[in-house]
């Protein structure tokens, strides 16, 4: 077996071992398993405080489904060392932007359940997009198309709108007067068990211990049972059942909304797309899989399995599944073949069964409340890429990384951002600093808060 797996991953060719690829496997799955607790908790409304229609154990269910599958086509198809599942970041942009796009859009509710469904159509459609493109030289066209510094605003700005939710769930702000304050007291339950995670987490993430956020997690649930906020009524049991959300994207309101939604389509294309490149250099060039020209060899392979795994999501009832930066943690320990995302792929098949356990913690939102602060913070260091020495892009990009918390719409703050940058470009004289992307974005995105707003 052991010769088999060997001849299929290569991985004596890399100066590692089975048991090496295992246990980096093992740690990439238990850096970012806290996506199993936080996606359900999201989707369905139970961190937000208001429904989606869609239940949370299905949710549950669909994204260890839809993690595995990821990770697994990773490993089978690119022979890479990478994690896949919803991504942070994206799973806020569908339930907050797309979601309330397409509710918008066809003039009902998020909870109606015509708008997840839509908004599953929406992101079915980019991953078939970003599939489609992976085979073709559109893809690096498309990858310069847009400034590193206006990429570096986007994630930032998601992060401290994950961050703001992370605080609100947390007990430490809240909206008084329609204003976001401090909360007057700290030692309420919530802010309790927020601090106790925080400290736990970021502590382990000092001393590099793997899983640190999943530990976090599970502490802050000990806390809260302590505090009698939670109660676990089993440890394993078998999986929900994901029927109710499965294979309902509505491929067909999308193409008859399709004029308004394009614009939705195209930003979950592209947040795939450069997250996928991002967390693909950062991980290669860790793990030293570069060629001797720097490049990334059968990237191809990478973009197909990451666009694959976005439509296997979308057809799950489940946000864009993309690679995960966490998967440093299993390149650290050694891994460097697909064995170590097969690995990571059996592993959120494996928790489907902790189901029981899984629902007690993330049901209580201050559970996972510290967490979303910490991958808020974690999404922050690209900030220092921008270039703020350059008024043309760091104005722009400001516009963006500001304007996603404030607005409290990751949409809003993106168009804010890629609308100005064309006009500041062409009025400072810097009109070579633009490519087609640059105006066909402005364009798509004014269209959608004209249509948007005649709604």
């Amino acid at each position: 077996m052991n010769t088999l797996l060997d001849r299929f991953f290569h991985y004596t060719d890399y100066r590692s071992t089975f048991k090496t690829e295992l246990i980096a496997g093992l740690s990439t799955f238990a850096a970012m398993a806290y996506i199993i607790c936080i996606q359900p908790a999201l989707f369905s409304g139970q961190m937000t405080g208001v429904s989606t229609g869609m239940p949370f154990g299905a949710l549950l269910t669909t994204t260890c489904i839809a993690s595995a599958i990821g990770s697994i086509l990773m490993g089978v198809l690119a022979n890479y060392p990478i994690g896949l599942a919803p991504g942070m970041g994206t799973n806020f942009f569908v339930l907050f932007s797309v979601m309330s796009g397409c509710a918008a859009v066809m003039g009902t509710k998020t909870g109606d359940p015509v708008v997840w469904k839509t908004a599953m159509g929406v992101v079915l459609i980019s991953g078939i997009i970003f599939l489609i493109t992976s085979f073709t030289r559109l893809r690096k066209m498309m990858l310069n198309s847009l400034s590193p510094s206006l990429k570096f605003a986007i994630v930032t700005g998601i992060g401290l709108l994950i961050a703001m939710l992370g605080l609100k769930n947390g007990g430490i702000i809240g909206v008084e007067n329609g204003q976001w304050t401090l909360k007057s007291s700290v030692t309420d339950a919530p802010s309790v068990i927020f601090f106790s995670g925080l400290v736990v987490i970021t502590v382990l993430h000092h001393f590099k211990v793997k899983g640190g956020v999943l530990i976090g997690i599970l502490a802050s649930a000990l806390i809260a049972f302590l505090c009698g906020k939670i109660q676990f009524s089993g440890i394993m049991g078998l999986p929900e059942n994901p029927m109710p959300i499965v294979f309902k994207a509505d491929v067909a309101t999308v193409f008859r909304h399709l004029i308004e939604l394009i614009p939705l389509i195209f930003i979950c294309f592209f947040m795939d797309m450069f997250d996928t490149m991002g967390t693909i250099i950062g991980v290669a060039t860790s793990a030293k899989l570069l060629n001797e020209n720097n490049e990334i060899e059968r990237i191809e392979r990478v973009f197909a399995a990451d666009a694959t795994a976005t439509v296997a999501g979308a057809l799950c009832g489940q946000s864009t599944v993309t690679s995960y930066l966490e998967s440093a943690a299993g390149v650290e320990s050694g891994g460097r073949t697909g064995l170590v995302a097969v690995v990571i792929g059996l592993c959120f098949l494996l928790a489907m069964f902790f189901a029981p356990f899984i629902m007690a913690i993330a049901g209580y939102a201050p559970v996972t409340s510290s967490a979303l602060v910490v991958v808020g913070v974690m999404m922050m260091g690209s900030v220092s890429d921008i270039r703020w020495d350059d008024y043309t892009e760091g104005v722009p990009a400001f516009l963006i990384f500001a304007g996603i918390p404030f607005s409290n719409s990751i949409i809003g703050g993106i168009s804010l951002g890629l609308i100005a940058y064309p006009f500041i470009k062409i009025c400072s004289g810097r009109v070579r600093d633009l490519n087609w992307f640059s105006y066909l974005s402005a364009s798509f995105l004014i269209l959608y808060l004209v249509l948007l707003n005649r709604k």
